[in-house]
């Protein structure tokens, strides 16, 4: 598409697309809103398109409302549910923002004729990489490494250099808009409410007892059913005789076992990963990746092969759980990830 000067920006009726929304207006953009039905949580989208059509007439901008509730399922939810099922921890909000945020949302504002996508996420572009948000606190780079590069020149993150605090206040100072400064946090993951556990119930028997076998095979306890557990968990089961705590160190779901032991061997060495999604060629390179969201990174070095790649990590890293996402960082810049399918744990 030819660039111009529309942009198509995610409003879900919070406070950040809200304020990303004017400042794109101030700034000279022809601004259309969307909102988009993902998860189909009983009273949720009443509320929030509510919210964010009372937020596009403020700014004077068209909302438009598209129900992506299938293809959430399709391509987030169902995908969620079966990597617990698996044994392992999946990262939703990368697949959500690469199939539909910056996906099916990207197909609307083509047919819209909107060269220009916006969110309200905090982060920054250069028009080829991603990169880090300028408020390090609400910096949610992490999850958005596995979007389509292609995409990167048209996205505007107006937010990526303010600070929540900023964004809260300005709000505040609005009149009309003094309740969005007030509303509560959005949840880590859009369709939890309380715990992923409870998610889970309602499609799998997540309250199988099992046994707890140390790092020789030995059964040492019981837990209540393996899908509580994420490694690097030290709580919810028991180990006979223990004097020290307990980790868990490895899912084992088809016998439904959880394997543990003590703090050290949690240490993670190094990483295999698949899926690979790089903002440039290359191939062999040194680099920080962070293994989990709150992680603050690590030195590392890459090797890729086609789809896949070894992490050699310079210092060993607790806790890393396959199903979560590597994120390549060259200083405040985002280059590349992948999906974690297997670790390098305890003592080399």
């Amino acid at each position: 598409m030819k660039a111009n000067n529309r942009v198509l920006i995610g409003m879900s009726g919070g406070v950040d697309s809200t304020i990303a929304t004017l400042m794109l207006k101030e700034a000279g953009y022809e601004v259309e809103g969307v909102y988009m039905k993902l998860h189909n949580k009983p009273g949720y989208h009443e509320i929030h398109q509510a919210r964010a059509q009372k937020a596009a007439d403020y700014a004077g901008v068209p909302l438009h409302v598209i129900d992506l509730q299938d293809e959430f399922e399709e391509k987030v939810f169902l995908p969620f549910i079966d990597t617990y099922k698996e044994g392992r921890t999946p990262n939703p909000c990368a697949m959500c923002n690469r199939n539909l945020k910056f996906g099916a949302m990207a197909r609307f504002a083509d047919k819209l004729g909107a060269y220009r996508i916006a969110t309200g996420h905090y982060i920054k572009t250069d028009g080829k990489y991603l990169m880090q948000a300028e408020d390090d606190t609400k910096d949610q780079s992490y999850f958005l490494f596995y979007i389509n590069k292609e995409i990167v020149p048209r996205l505007l993150f107006p937010l990526g250099s303010a600070h929540k605090k900023d964004i809260k206040e300005c709000a505040a100072s609005i009149k009309g808009l003094e309740s969005f400064a007030s509303q509560a946090e959005s949840s880590e993951i859009c369709f939890v409410e309380t715990t992923y556990t409870d998610v889970l119930k309602e499609y799998v028997d997540v309250d199988k007892e099992g046994d707890v076998l140390n790092l020789e095979g030995k059964v040492v306890g019981k837990h209540k059913g393996y899908m509580h557990y994420t490694i690097g968990k030290r709580r919810g089961f028991s180990v006979h005789g223990a004097h020290e705590p307990h980790f868990v160190v490895k899912i084992n779901p088809h016998l439904n076992q959880l394997v543990v032991g003590k703090r050290e061997s949690l240490e993670c060495h190094g990483v295999s990963i698949n899926n690979i999604n790089m903002f440039d060629e290359r191939k062999s390179f040194d680099a920080i990746v962070k293994l989990r969201y709150r992680n603050p990174g690590v030195a590392c070095h890459i090797e890729i092969e086609s789809t896949t790649a070894k992490i050699t990590l310079k210092k060993p890293v607790l806790g890393v759980a396959s199903g979560q996402a590597a994120v390549f960082y060259e200083g405040e810049r985002l280059i590349g990830g992948g999906w974690i399918s297997s670790t390098v744990i305890g003592a080399c």
